[in-house]
């Protein structure tokens, strides 16, 4: 059986990548095979895609960090052929051969059993940005939950344009809050008032020195980029407030201080999506359709194939894409 598949090679500085066709014997890795109807396109796929990212180490490699499709073959327990399921995370696409292929074998203990009210499409329409949205919104809501807080009023969220900020404005949205959005993408504000955003922040004015603390305007953040944006974010957190940190688009390093936690008691709640428990993925999908207004999201969507990913992923890293693409392995 032969099939296609985005293969990468490096041999010293010269790096490739390039749809080729492959045997199944090439898929070195897990005891499950799957069928792969669609991919998406992630920041950390862009990185790999552009030259391994410092994150592939054996080459030649199939990259893709998520995927959705249906058990072709099994030597689990856990899962029989005709299985849907759902991958994201566990360096998959960096470690372990991935998703940018129509066929994908990985161990079982990385894979989920899709809800009956998703299915491979909807499911990487969200995909790891996605997952790990969902993941940042819950921990803001624990203000109001296991927290025990005052309710939730105000959120911002960072990057609001990109894969996570996207989703999670639609999300935060559908609960009810004061969404703002932060872009540096002046002609984004329509869509962004698509997905639910009440105000439109533009990005300079976080992107500076911020003060030990400021005035409070927001009870919850959700933060893409790190740096700068991410001190004055905290500093504009009012008390008792969470700030999910999920990426670090902007810069891995935070100036801050801790009187944001002491004085205020705001936590910072990192978001890790690439090795949650089985259990929590299971919970966080089976919640997605609570969550996420599939119909709007859709609208921003793009679809791309194999090709296109070859062509096109640079655009990720230089912050031309709005809202998610999502791969279909077999276009």
């Amino acid at each position: 059986m032969s099939f296609k598949a985005i293969v990468l090679n490096k041999d010293g500085e010269n790096f490739t990548r390039e749809v080729k066709e492959v045997e199944k014997s090439f898929l070195t890795h897990g005891n499950v095979l799957v069928k792969v109807d669609y991919s998406s396109l992630n920041f950390k796929d862009g990185m790999i895609l552009k030259n391994g990212g410092n994150l592939v180490k054996d080459y030649p490699h199939i990259p893709g960090i998520d995927f959705a499709g249906t058990v072709e073959e099994s030597e689990s327990d856990k899962f029989k052929k005709g299985d849907k399921v759902i991958l994201t995370g566990w360096r998959v696409g960096e470690v372990f051969f991935g998703g940018y292929s129509q066929y994908a074998k990985v161990q079982d203990d990385f894979l989920v059993k899709m809800p009956n009210d998703l299915d491979s499409k909807k499911a990487m329409i969200l995909g790891t940005a996605g997952l790990t949205a969902l993941m940042c919104v819950l921990a803001i809501q624990a203000r109001e939950t296991i927290l025990l807080g005052e309710p939730i009023k105000d959120v911002l969220v960072t990057g609001a344009t990109g894969g996570v900020g996207s989703v999670a404005v639609l999300a935060l949205s559908k609960l009810g809050y004061n969404v703002s959005a932060v872009t540096g993408k002046k002609d984004k504000s329509d869509f962004l008032k698509s997905l639910g955003a009440n105000n439109i922040v533009d990005r300079s004015e976080l992107d500076q020195d911020a003060r030990p603390i400021d005035k409070g305007l927001y009870d919850g953040v959700v933060d893409t980029t790190g740096g700068k944006i991410l001190a004055k974010a905290l500093s504009h957190t009012r008390p008792n407030g969470i700030v999910a940190a999920c990426g670090l688009a902007s810069s891995y390093k935070l100036e801050t201080t801790v009187m944001p936690f002491i004085i205020r008691g705001v936590k910072l709640w990192g978001i890790d999506s690439v090795t949650a428990p089985a259990k929590r993925r299971e919970f966080l999908w089976s919640q997605a359709t609570t969550y996420i207004d599939f119909k709007k999201l859709s609208e921003g969507v793009q679809e791309w194939g194999l090709e296109d990913l070859v062509q096109n992923s640079s655009e990720i890293l230089k912050g031309q894409i709005s809202g998610r693409v999502i791969v279909n392995v077999n276009k």
